[in-house]
């Protein structure tokens, strides 16, 4: 009989309870008992939903107090060095300590999850003495079957990923560390296989990434150091994201399945089977539904390819489950009650995913007749989205092929530009400024609720709008910053509020997703063509410089990341949305520039994280995604400065492509990563602007003059004081009030100490 399992399920809770949580054992309202027990109902409460839903494999150790790499990294002991820790179970203090900071330690790096938006935080080896401090994936499993009678699937990320996620050693330690962990893991499944485990799921998704031969040796020694410490134990390695990578070296590997992501690796995958076949000893986890997408799965093709598949398996070795964790999708569509119907109709978040693999999994064991109503339904559903006349704009498709037909450029090259805009704005060596968003305090938040509610007037609520406007006006003229912003205190999300305005986009009431701690965000969807329909920030932005002499930059968030942030449709190429977009985006940049707007920030935080995993897709997904940041802002005079923003990821390998977007300014986040990004420029000319942040906005702390000054000196190494800016990492929508005007205080103290020693050096 085919069983059904997923890889994984949301942790954030249908109402974000487990967020809720969290920020208020951070805040001291909650003691830490209270907060373990709160935590331990929702981690039930889940999995009941997947038991009450027929699931037949239902994970556990999946649910995580922060991030899954973290908890890894904490079962081994491996805390960085900076945070007082002494062995044994790392307590919460630490393990909260690495990830947001504290006032004595900088946090550890996060960075993107493969091609995902989720952000996890990277394990740092260098002087870690790596022990069992607990068994993480064997106190969940007792738990479940303890209080639920659930046998479940333990989740465990393997070693190979874990150490090619981390930091810390050398490329030629790789194997010492291997060493090091070994005996660990296999402790940790000889005591889930004395416990009476059947299966355990062991993430290794660094296998659809290339691989060389040294690689492919020491995983086939790290899975037969596990089979023979843990014979009896059934070890699913499971991979997601895209097709597997030296699959014929991996069906070899000692396990008794492998998962296979069906939706996102389908093509290789298949392709793989179909070249080397199937093991006849091992299971294979189909992962056919899409656990990063919210679209309800078209059954009657997953019927087939399933049916297809039985090719290579046979039905008693065949696991039908998630291509990967839920984690990328929200909980339930149950209380999404303003959506469209045909919208709402051809969706399914996680709670519905649980239903379609059951589905499934009963219409291979019994034959698809035995779910003819369902089948016939999914049919209905999907065809009438299809028909929507939002998904037929043929106007908004004329207009941007004959955009996208040419390449887009300004007129004259940055050279030009740069003296130009030196007369026009005649700011001072290494100008200041941040990157947009100031505090969002719960007045904030309390207003726009009562706006939205429509307890406030329109003119109620901008009037309010206004007066944090002011406030903040005043703020930044007083700490002295050189380029002021008006603080986005009107948006709710740096992608939604654009999504809210443009046309073929869909909202959510609670399709919360995870991005990276207790930070939920709520993708827009994108349904239909999408549209400009009238300007989207030029009020607030013009109210702003109306009320100083300096300039106030335009804020708008680029079409790749709203693309990437975003639930997108899947009926055309995700470069053709790109276009669309920026289409859309390049009449509100124009709007900005007509209103006497000269400085325009078009943000990109996302555009690494949509790289692809396959290198042989990178550079045309690069080529596409530089050509749409031009679509967006190429028409623009040439005295009007275009800035960018990157966040969160690795450049090294993108540094060309970032120089081809040709903004005149970018800032890209490096503080967290402790200036490593810096590497990068000592071996790449870059001749545009360019600010790499000086302090991490992640973290609940004031950083110091010495730490941001360090980062600066360490920048100018390798970059010209006159094309450098001095700014914070990312937006501080997300800090407080207090910290936010220390901070920037300390940020403009060091950059006069900056401009005393190097004013003096370029002249």
């Amino acid at each position: 009989m085919v069983k059904s399992s997923i890889l994984g399920y949301p942790r954030i809770g249908a109402q974000r309870e487990w967020k809720k949580a969290l920020e208020a054992y951070w805040a001291g309202k909650l003691e830490e008992a209270a907060f373990h027990e709160q935590l331990r109902e929702i981690r039930l409460s889940h999995l009941i939903k997947q038991k009450e839903q027929g699931i037949d494999l239902i994970p556990v150790g999946d649910f995580s107090y922060y991030d899954q790499v973290l908890d890894t990294a904490a079962m081994f002991g491996i805390v960085p060095q900076r945070f007082t820790y002494d062995g044994g179970t790392v307590p919460l203090s630490v393990y909260y300590g690495i990830a947001r900071g504290t006032k004595e330690a900088t946090a550890s790096e996060m960075t993107k999850w493969f091609n995902t938006n989720y952000h996890y935080i990277v394990p740092e080896l260098d002087g870690a003495a790596p022990a069992l401090t607990e068994n993480k994936p064997l106190i969940a499993y007792k738990e479940a079957k303890e209080a639920l009678g659930i046998e479940g699937k333990p989740v465990i990320i393997g070693p190979l990923t874990f150490l090619k996620l981390s930091k810390g050693y050398k490329e030629g330690e790789l194997d010492q560390w291997i060493e090091q962990l070994l005996p660990l893991y296999s402790q940790i499944l000889q005591e889930l296989s004395n416990e009476g485990v059947e299966w355990v799921q062991v993430d290794e998704p660094i296998l659809v990434t290339k691989l060389d031969s040294q690689d492919i040796q020491r995983l086939q020694k790290i899975y037969s150091t596990f089979a023979a410490a843990a014979p009896k134990l059934r070890i699913m390695l499971q991979t997601y994201f895209e097709s597997v990578e030296n699959y014929g070296d991996i069906i070899q590997l000692p396990v008794q399945g492998i998962g296979l992501d069906l939706v996102h690796g389908y093509s290789g995958n298949v392709k793989s089977l179909e070249k080397y076949g199937f093991p006849q000893d091992k299971v294979l986890g189909a992962g056919i539904i899409d656990g990063r997408g919210i679209w309800k799965a078209a059954l009657r093709d997953k019927l087939a390819q399933l049916q297809e598949i039985s090719k290579w398996v046979s039905e008693d070795r065949l696991i039908i489950q998630s291509s990967c964790s839920l984690l990328h999708v929200p909980v339930s569509l149950a209380s999404e009650i303003a959506l469209a119907p045909e919208l709402k109709g051809a969706l399914a978040f996680a709670d519905e995913k649980l239903i379609e693999l059951v589905l499934l999994t009963k219409g291979i064991n019994q034959g698809s007749e035995a779910i003819q109503a369902e089948l016939d339904d999914c049919d209905v559903a999907l065809s009438a989205l299809e028909q929507s006349p939002d998904r037929k704009r043929n106007d908004i498709r004329e207009q941007v092929a004959a955009i996208s037909s040419v390449n887009p450029e300004r007129s004259q090259p940055f050279s030009k530009r740069h003296l130009l805009q030196q007369d026009k704005w005649n700011l001072p060596l290494l100008p200041t400024t941040t990157i947009g968003s100031f505090p969002q305090s719960a007045d904030v938040r309390k207003a726009r609720r009562l706006w939205r509610k429509g307890e406030w007037s329109d003119s109620k609520y901008e009037g309010f709008i206004e007066e944090q406007i002011d406030t903040w006006i005043h703020l930044q003229e007083e700490i002295g910053l050189d380029v002021l912003v008006h603080g986005e205190f009107e948006r709710t999300d740096m992608v939604e509020f654009f999504g809210e305005k443009l046309g073929g986009f869909a909202f959510t009431q609670n399709g919360w997703v995870q991005s990276y701690g207790s930070r939920c965000v709520k993708p827009p969807v994108i349904f239909g063509d999408i549209r400009f329909e009238e300007p989207m920030t030029v009020k607030e932005t013009k109210y702003a410089q109306s009320k100083t002499s300096r300039p106030v930059k335009g804020m708008l968030t680029g079409p790749i990341t709203i693309m990437n942030w975003s639930f997108v449709r899947d009926d055309i190429s995700r470069e053709q949305i790109a276009y669309q977009l920026a289409y859309a985006l390049r009449q509100e940049v124009e709007a900005l520039e007509l209103a006497g707007i000269g400085m325009i920030q078009v943000d990109e935080p996302a555009v690494r994280e949509g790289l692809p995993l396959k290198e042989e897709e990178q550079a045309e997904y690069l080529a596409w995604s530089v050509k749409a940041f031009r679509l967006t802002t190429s028409t623009v005079k040439d005295s009007t400065q275009i800035h960018t923003h990157m966040c969160y990821c690795e450049f090294h390998d993108m540094i060309d492509s970032i120089e081809d977007m040709d903004a005149d300014v970018i800032s890209i986040e490096t503080s967290r990563s402790h200036g490593e990004l810096i590497h990068s420029f000592e071996d790449n000319t870059y001749k545009l602007g360019i600010g790499l942040g000086v302090y991490d906005i992640h973290s609940p702390r004031v950083p110091k003059v010495e730490e941001m000054t360090s980062m600066i000196d360490r920048a100018l190494r390798v970059l010209d004081p006159k094309l450098f800016w001095i700014n914070p990492d990312c937006g501080l929508k997300t800090r407080g009030t207090e910290e936010t005007v220390q901070s920037l205080k300390h940020m403009v103290e060091a950059t006069k100490a900056a401009r005393e020693k190097y004013e003096v050096s370029i002249k």
